[in-house]
């Protein structure tokens, strides 16, 4: 099927079909072609992340792919009912290991040099504002469920868990406010290429693939921040040493400064997983899913008190000059 496609809207003739970590490719004159989904994006987005891509390929990214335009010269297709984009990249060699920190920071830095205005996927300035209205969102559900009965074991947490949760919120918004207003941005704290949700996954396993729909232009401190979050829960018994590691690496190209720092903390307070795991339970219709998610959400109740000793230890853990940066802890956390 995507053979077809890529033969009748692009003109492309292919060999074989290969599964590349999460992407369906399509390998052909020593190109592989990644067939995907838009994800609701329009014309116009998607232009705006193919002049991204262009200019960092145009910095030597070699692992950013081109989005293959149709034989009609548009960049999403519409193929028996669904949408689709295709990049294309040149065929390549398995990943030896990386350092990700020194990788994550020279994307970054490639990043920042984006010579035009980034309009449709900035949230620059936005956390705030983002952060109050899922806040909002969720109280309006917890108020509801207040003077019912629960219907299963993960409304019960729920309800007993949100106030707690409520505060953290808040404190993570106090904080990101305070740093905005006492701590003044330096030139390396401007825009950059960011990820929705930066991970050790997100630029491949076996192949090194820079997928422009997992971009959003932000402040670099949102992929620090959601990358440690990751590493902490995928292991919190060890995730110590890969914290000193990648923060080690990351400043060897590109030093933190106060305002990176206070930012990348507020981040890490506000409880995205927590929202994630709520969120995504009232969305799913799958048992399945739920029953997973009811385990997931038990699992961040008990390691509450276990993520506040994390808060507390992180600046000293990644290396932070506190002092130095006169860097301010939350005075209750640890306690």
């Amino acid at each position: 099927m995507l053979q077809k496609l890529l033969e009748n809207q692009y003109g492309v003739t292919v060999e074989e079909y290969v599964k590349l970590d999460r992407y369906d490719a399509l390998r052909g004159n020593g190109w592989l072609y990644l067939v995907s989904n838009p994800s609701g994006r329009e014309e116009a987005d998607v232009t705006e992340l193919e002049k991204i891509a262009e200019h960092l390929r145009n910095y030597g990214d070699q692992y950013v792919p081109i989005f293959l335009p149709t034989k009609e010269g548009q960049l999403i297709t519409t193929w028996e009912q669904n949408k689709y984009c295709v990049l294309a990249n040149r065929q390549m060699e398995e990943q030896r290991k990386i350092k990700l920190g020194r990788k994550l920071a020279k994307f970054h830095e490639r990043g920042r040099r984006v010579p035009f205005q980034i309009e449709r996927s900035s949230r620059i300035g936005e956390w705030k504002s983002l952060w109050e209205k899922r806040l909002e969102q969720m109280e309006k559900v917890w108020n509801n469920l207040l003077f019912q009965t629960p219907e299963d074991e993960f409304e019960r947490m729920f309800i007993d868990s949100f106030p707690y949760y409520l505060g953290l919120t808040e404190n993570a918004i106090q904080y990101l406010v305070d740093s905005e207003l006492d701590d003044e941005p330096t030139e390396t704290d401007g825009g950059t290429v960011c990820h929705e949700r930066f991970t050790q996954q997100t630029w491949g396993g076996h192949y090194m693939i820079k997928n422009p729909f997992d971009w959003v232009f932000d402040h670099r401190s949102r992929d620090l921040a959601e990358w440690t979050r990751e590493r902490y829960f995928r292991n919190i018994q060890t995730y110590d040493v890969d914290l000193k590691q990648f923060f080690n690496e990351y400043q060897s190209v590109s030093p933190l400064t106060s305002f990176s720092w206070r930012l990348l903390y507020s981040r890490l307070i506000f409880p995205l997983h927590y929202y994630d795991c709520i969120e995504s339970y009232y969305i799913t219709r799958s048992e399945q899913d739920k029953k997973v998610l009811e385990e997931r959400l038990s699992k961040i109740l008990r390691q509450a008190s276990e993520y506040e000793r994390f808060l507390a230890g992180f600046f000293q853990m990644a290396g932070a000059p506190i002092r130095r940066l006169n860097l301010p802890q939350l005075e209750w956390l640890g306690k």
